[in-house]
């Protein structure tokens, strides 16, 4: 009896033993070989990765800083970009500096003038010339050195994007530069600098301790106009130049088109005009009666203001001037609604109603 337990003992252990052998991780297995080739395998730290100098070396493109200013930074003269084309032998991974001239003379696809394009363009054109030895040729620019230091136009202007700032540069020149204004952008624009390059220096700029910046908003037609010269200012690397969409007017009600109204760079809009590019009055309109309302600043409510428009098409009085978020509402007549429904419906009755009535 003893001799059979010993022997189912040592049946259980040795079972135990080979179940342990069969269900050796499949990684683990794998691992030897991975190390016998000389690569660490997943999740090992590399030992050359803190040694700039060592063989596992970061490359130098993951060295350098995230590229901020790519793809829409405009090429100047003496920047340095390095163009990654893995199909392209002659200029993969190969730094090249635009010449005082704007141009750069690359291996493969030749003479190019890149100043004054984006960094976007440029590899959109350097797609185009390889495609004449490669069937689909793959671009990649980083800016890796830049002659100057960048300033930043943000929003609705024409070439938004990010501008090498060269030399003593005004916000007039520079806004040229960007090819001006859209259409439907604001008539303020925003500029903010740096702590570090100073105060704006107008009277009505703000400074935020916070986030270390000052600010100020400048109007485009004073600006235009000269009416401030001292607004035209020397512009400081890093600035940002900032435009929103335009402000608008709404219009609601009796109008032929409800909807909203561009300002563009004017400070009002007379509400006689307003109401024609609507479409003009709608057929049941109280045209004595139209209501501004505008808002109250510094709290939710509006102000209501009752205007007798039909007076002003009549050519009698003043326009009304509208600003930024007023509302016109053209309400409509019940009275006039009235008599058209009894006229359209009573008349056609009258005949029989006056034969009742005469037996």
């Amino acid at each position: 009896m003893r001799e059979t337990r010993k022997q189912m003992t040592a049946l259980a252990f040795l079972t135990v033993l080979l179940s342990a052998a069969v269900s050796i991780p499949v990684w683990a297995q794998q691992a030897q070989p991975a190390q016998d080739n000389g690569q660490a395998p997943a999740g090992a730290q590399n030992p050359g990765a803190a040694n700039p100098g060592g063989q596992n070396a970061q490359p130098p493109s993951q060295q350098l800083p995230p590229d901020m200013i790519r793809p829409n930074y405009v090429l100047a003269p003496n920047d340095q970009i390095t163009i990654r084309a893995p199909e392209a032998e002659e200029i993969d991974n190969r730094p090249f500096r635009i010449d005082g001239d704007g141009n750069i003379n690359l291996p493969l696809v030749g003479h190019i003038h890149a100043a004054g394009m984006s960094v976007q363009e440029l590899e959109a054109d350097l797609v185009k010339r390889l495609r004449e030895y490669i069937r689909e040729p793959q671009v990649f620019i980083t800016t890796t050195q830049l002659h100057s230091e960048p300033i930043f136009f943000v929003g609705l202007f024409a070439r938004p994007g990010v501008y090498a700032l060269q030399g003593n540069r005004t916000l007039i020149e520079m806004i040229a530069t960007a090819g001006g204004l859209q259409p439907n952008a604001n008539r303020y624009i925003k500029i903010t600098r740096q702590s570090e390059y100073g105060m704006i220096p107008l009277p009505g700029a703000i400074y935020d301790p916070q986030k270390k910046v000052s600010t100020v908003d400048i109007n485009m037609g004073n600006l235009r106009q000269s009416v401030n010269p001292e607004e035209n200012i020397l512009l400081q690397p890093y600035d940002q130049i900032a435009v929103d969409r335009a402000e608008r007017v709404y219009v609601n009600g009796e109008v032929g088109k409800v909807g909203s109204q561009e300002l563009g760079e004017r400070e009002s809009i007379p509400i006689a005009q307003v109401i024609a590019e609507a479409g003009g009055f709608g057929r049941d309109a109280k045209k004595a009666k139209v209501r501004i309302l505008r808002p109250v600043e510094g709290t939710s409510r509006r102000a209501v203001i009752e205007v007798d428009v039909a007076e002003l098409f009549n050519g009698k009085g003043l326009d009304v001037p509208l600003y930024p978020g007023d509302i016109v509402y053209v309400p409509r007549s019940y009275t006039r609604q009235f008599w058209q429904t009894f006229s359209s419906v009573a008349l056609p009755l009258l005949p029989y109603i006056l034969f009742l009535v005469s037996q």
